[in-house]
């Protein structure tokens, strides 16, 4: 499946939600408290409808505001940033196409984004980034950002509870696992960087920060008829069917989650994935390693 199928999430499902936070122990740091590649901890925002949020900027244009969303599989940007930055637009080499419902966004144009600063103004990050622009995303968001390739070629965590994201230097080792959590194999498709992961009963589940979903399984493009259909929207303006099921047991490596609020998806894209979203990850700090292609998964609790 080519990279544009593949890209712009699943993430983005529009709904509001309560997380549940279940009780954990004292968090292992696996990481250092200072980022060595020099890009400062970006302040994000938890907005129940869009994701997780952070304020940018680009060649001192802005702020806009972006979703930062690990699921997506490539960055995109509305109009008003390629304007206010004044950024040159090209024919993309190929298009995109992507979203969770069956109504996707699609663009045939993108930009080279050099100069890219998130939380503020002045904290650089170390990569240029081809984004896909699009005529219209919700009026409050300015564009999506797949931190695996704005911060390349470095790791980065994500810490849910304390609504912070760092950038590092250091790599996860398989062998050092944190207490009441896990270190697993980053699994990667075909031409995509986007982060899976194998559950214990050998599938794949996608690791994503836009969704803000539980456990959400496919049941394919086929609406459903229950009484207890809930209907939301993504960031395409596509309509989304979620019917809650029974809450779930899932395994990670040695890590169990327990009662993971589970839905069942419908009308959506062919080929959408078992998605692990932010209501499932909620106690954890996530943190992503793509050189040694490793993710943790740490509890901690809010400072």
């Amino acid at each position: 499946m080519s990279k544009a199928k593949l890209a712009i999430a699943l993430s983005a499902l529009v709904a509001t939600v309560v997380w549940a936070v279940p009780a954990i122990g004292t968090a292992h740091q696996l990481l250092p408290s200072t980022s060595p590649s020099s890009v400062q901890p970006i302040s994000l925002k938890n907005d129940e409808q869009h994701g997780l949020l952070a304020k940018g900027w680009i060649n001192g244009a802005g702020p806009f505001v972006f979703v930062i969303d690990t699921g997506a599989g490539a960055s995109i940007v509305n109009r008003r940033v390629v304007a206010e930055a004044r950024l040159a637009v090209t024919k993309a080499r190929t298009p995109l196409v992507g979203g969770l419902s069956t109504s996707p966004i699609v663009s045939d144009q993108e930009a080279r984004i050099n100069g890219l600063a998130l939380g503020k103004p002045g904290n650089r990050v170390p990569s240029s980034i081809t984004a896909a622009v699009v005529a219209k995303l919700p009026p409050a968001i300015d564009g999506i950002l797949d931190p695996t390739e704005v911060f390349s070629p470095f790791g980065y965590s994500v810490d849910l509870p304390n609504r912070e994201l760092r950038v590092f230097e250091a790599s996860l080792n398989v062998n050092q696992q944190p207490r009441d959590g896990a270190v697993v194999r980053w699994v990667r498709e075909a031409g995509s960087h986007r982060p899976f992961v194998k559950l214990g009963d050998g599938r794949l589940a996608l690791v994503d920060t836009g969704s803000a979903l539980g456990l959400a399984l496919n049941e394919g493009g086929r609406s459903s008829r229950s009484e207890n259909v809930r209907i939301s929207q993504d960031l395409g303006g596509g309509r989304v069917q979620s019917r809650r099921v029974a809450p779930q047991t899932v395994n990670i490596g040695a890590l169990v989650l327990n009662g993971v609020p589970t839905d069942v998806l419908s009308g959506v894209a062919p080929g959408t994935p078992i998605i692990l979203g932010r209501r499932a990850l909620f106690p954890f700090r996530i943190t992503f390693d793509p050189s040694a292609r490793l993710i943790a998964f740490e509890p901690t609790e809010r400072d």
